[in-house]
């Protein structure tokens, strides 16, 4: 089982997250994965680098440290062969050490090219489509593509890595989990369902599955809730509220009716390892092997100073 430390690229600037992922290889951690967005879920949070420059910064400064999107969308505010391209390169600046974790997107971050966002069948189409052309390009040599959403003309990504990165393919449902399997190479979710893992490897897949669990470290449980309701109470709204919401304005009231109760309730909190050996437990229960340990927490070194010395060797 390998533990990931997420970035939270909504939460703190490019030069930040940097010096976090350094940190977090320093403290134990196996990877580092980094959310793709164009806003931030609350302007309270104020930041939404580019996720592709920290990660190549990241893959500079540290040795053996995975790296992954969590997740990228590749089909509105990204043609596919941009992101073939610029995950090949990645993969080769960061010598095989990337994972490509691609999903049907939100409109949060979709809608600032002026395209639209799609139906959930839409998104579902364009992403296998997507896909498709990624795993085409990824072949090597000129390629073309005529799909009913996404085309691709003579096109070729010069610079490949002898070994391809994983295509970890967000799931929320069975039809994302079999794509997983039958497109991608991995698995991604954000809930401990073992019945996304059961049809992942029903329809053949094999490879790493990736799930985020929520954290939120403080010297107390109390002030853990307290930051974590003020800058991540929209993840608890769900995800057909997270999918379809244009801006940060809207994740505000939305989320206006999140009680801190509700933060406590789906969140390890505080500065007890227990409710985070649980959480991660659960999760590979479910049988993932990959879990990302995403903190809203006040201090992330305070956090990463928690797993280094009293939690990294319980899980």
């Amino acid at each position: 089982m390998k533990l990931g430390y997420k970035l939270a690229a909504e939460a703190f600037g490019p030069k930040e997250l940097i010096r976090q992922a350094v940190r977090a290889e320093q403290a134990g951690f196996d990877f580092v994965e980094i959310s793709d967005h164009y806003h931030p879920w609350l302007d309270v949070q104020g930041h939404s680098p580019f996720a592709w420059n920290v990660l190549s910064a990241i893959a500079t400064r540290t040795d053996r440290l995975g790296l992954a999107t969590g997740v990228t969308c590749p089909t509105v505010r990204y043609h596919p062969a941009i992101v073939a391209q610029a995950a090949a390169t990645l993969a080769i600046i960061s010598d095989d050490r990337f994972t490509l974790g691609v999903g049907a997107g939100e409109r949060l971050n979709e809608h600032v090219v002026g395209q639209g966002f799609p139906s959930v069948r839409g998104r579902h189409e364009r992403l296998v489509e997507a896909l498709d052309i990624i795993n085409l390009l990824w072949q090597g040599g000129y390629q073309s593509y005529e799909g009913r959403h996404l085309q691709l003309e003579d096109a070729r990504v010069f610079d490949l890595p002898e070994k391809l990165p994983v295509i970890a393919v967000a799931a929320g449902g069975k039809q994302a989990a079999e794509l997983a399997a039958t497109h991608g190479t991995g698995l991604f979710a954000t809930e401990p369902r073992a019945d996304l893992v059961e049809t992942f490897t029903a329809a053949g897949g094999t490879g790493p599955k990736y799930a985020e669990a929520s954290v939120a470290w403080a010297p107390s449980a109390e002030e853990a809730v307290k930051a974590a309701h003020e800058t991540t109470r929209w993840a608890v709204t769900g995800w057909k509220v997270m999918a379809e919401l244009p801006n940060p304005v809207n994740f505000e009231a939305a989320s206006a009716t999140v009680r801190p109760e509700d933060i406590a309730e789906q969140f390890a909190v505080g500065p007890d390892p227990e409710p985070y050996v649980e959480m991660v437990r659960e999760y590979t229960g479910a049988g993932f092997d990959h879990v990302v340990l995403m903190n809203a927490g006040p201090d992330p070194d305070g956090f990463l100073d928690f797993f280094e010395k009293e939690l990294k060797g319980r899980l």
